[in-house]
């Protein structure tokens, strides 16, 4: 059967009905297909998920030509070019195309390529191993289901915001035209990167948080950074401030903001960036004995806790782990593995914690970049995480501008880079970097992290020269003292 529509039959058996066909449910049903086992995807949405139409792909579209520029306006040559507006159609225009328009035709070629199956509309569990769709269509798994329905943002209660009707970060991703003036409340990624995007396409932009600094799962000094930089680009920051209530008066008028402080913010959107909710209220987990619209609690293999018989998986933003699209693949790939060893019958050791059967990354090498300017990479624990697991450690912090790559990078570079040592075991616990182009430093932290690499051995990963990549030798040295 091909990927455009299994064909319509009662009781459809595969091995693996995978609901959601975002990239994490793609790369579980490909996984189970690759071993042998045949799958089927239930989407109701566009094939390829959140992060290809909403998030991921058209939010770092918008935040490119913005870097870029703040780069090259850092660069001898080219300071007076680069100190232009932006070309907001253009921006826009390349935003659409990398979401392709928001059309699924080459996701959906993608899967008849790959031999899985595609069964468009509402998938609902009922009961074990069996999936309706839309109420009347039946698929039943041999071996396994996996919920791959993500997450949604989350709305808070506030008096009059839901009638305002704000932005999510699905409307900040692929909206048509640049606001006048936006609020956006949320201090996290969501929050900084759209605050960074839309200042730059001529936004007037309010932040606000309800804590006291950005990117607060983070290192301190990324949010100091993060709020220096949004300053200096004119974006309003308050910081210990929530809102009370939203007013809108007509459908694509002014948006009216009261804060506790009793301030009012007028604005034309109000972005909301508090949160996320498992999308799972409907796909019916009170069938298996599961509360509907909770996140599922998994084992490392991505197998659901408390469902009897072993044979529901819950992968990617359903389990909360790390809400990360690359994570979310990562489990699928660890998910897939697991399924079709069970499936021959192979038994799974719980105990190799970096077997091909366990996410261990999940709580321990989670690498994430946000793409502000300056950029934030991190990877595995931060101090304040590691001290609370109980680590003994050592914190080594270095000023990435002091290395020969980052003066050549830009005139005036600002960074900081900080590395987490295991003192008992000598290995790195956890990175961060903060300026100009780190994002491509991070995966050399995240092998150091996932590997346990001994720092003896770190010392022998010479980094070439002048890149930005010597602060690892800078790191390594103030380690030893």
């Amino acid at each position: 059967m091909a990927a455009t529509e299994a064909t319509k039959a009662a009781d459809e058996a595969y091995d693996v009905i995978v609901l959601g066909a975002g990239p994490t449910g793609e790369n579980v049903a490909d996984r189970a297909h690759a071993a042998g086992l045949s799958a089927v995807l239930v989407e109701s949405e566009l094939v390829g998920g959140e992060c290809s139409y909403w998030a991921c792909m058209p939010s770092k579209a918008l935040l490119r030509p913005v870097t870029a520029r703040a780069e090259a306006r850092r660069v001898p040559g080219l300071k007076d070019t680069a100190d232009v507006p932006l070309d907001v159609p253009a921006v826009l225009a390349h935003r659409d195309e990398f979401t392709s328009y928001w059309k699924d035709d080459g996701q959906v070629r993608w899967l008849d390529s790959a031999g899985i199956d595609l069964v468009r509309g509402h998938g609902r569990l009922a009961g074990p191993r069996r999936v309706v769709v839309d109420g009347e269509r039946v698929l039943t798994a041999r071996h396994a289901v996996a919920v791959c329905t993500g997450s949604r943002a989350v709305v808070p209660p506030v008096p009059g915001l839901a009638e305002a009707r704000p932005w999510t970060s699905r409307d900040a991703t692929s909206a048509k035209a640049v606001p006048g003036r936006l609020v956006v409340v949320g201090g996290g990624v969501v929050g900084v990167e759209m605050a960074t995007a839309w200042r730059a396409l001529g936004s007037s932009v309010t932040l606000l948080v309800r804590g006291d600094g950005l990117l607060p799962r983070m290192e301190p000094f990324a949010g100091h950074l993060v709020t220096e930089s949004l300053a200096e680009a004119g974006v309003f920051l308050r910081t210990g401030v929530e809102v009370r209530e939203v007013r809108r008066e007509a459908p694509g008028g002014p948006v009216t903001v009261l804060l506790d402080s009793g301030d009012e913010i007028i604005a034309d959107e109000i972005l909301i960036a508090t949160g996320r909710a498992p999308r799972t209220d409907d796909v019916g987990l009170e069938t298996v004995g599961l509360t509907p619209g909770s996140w599922l609690d998994v084992d490392d293999s991505l197998r659901v806790s408390g469902v009897t018989g072993g044979w529901l998986y819950g992968v990617g933003d359903v389990n909360h782990r790390a809400l990360l699209t690359h994570q979310g693949k990562y489990q699928a790939r660890i998910a897939g593995a697991a399924i079709s060893a069970r499936a021959r019958g192979v038994p799974i050791l719980e105990s190799d914690r970096w077997g091909a059967h366990a996410a261990t990354a999940d709580r321990l090498a989670v690498p994430q970049v946000v793409f502000t300017d300056p950029e934030v990479a991190s990877v595995g624990l931060t101090a304040a995480a590691a001290e609370q697991a109980g680590y003994r450690i050592q914190v080594i912090d270095q000023d990435v501008a002091a290395v020969a790559g980052a003066s050549l990078y830009a005139d005036g570079y600002r960074g900081r880079a900080r590395m987490v040592v295991d003192l008992d075991r000598e290995v790195v616990l956890g990175a961060t970097f903060v300026g100009s182009g780190v994002g491509e430093l991070l995966h050399s932290a995240t092998v150091a992290v996932a590997g346990e690499v001994p720092i003896e051995r770190l010392w022998h990963a010479v980094p070439s020269y002048p890149t930005i990549s010597e602060v690892w030798l800078r790191l390594l040295e103030a380690y030893r003292g």
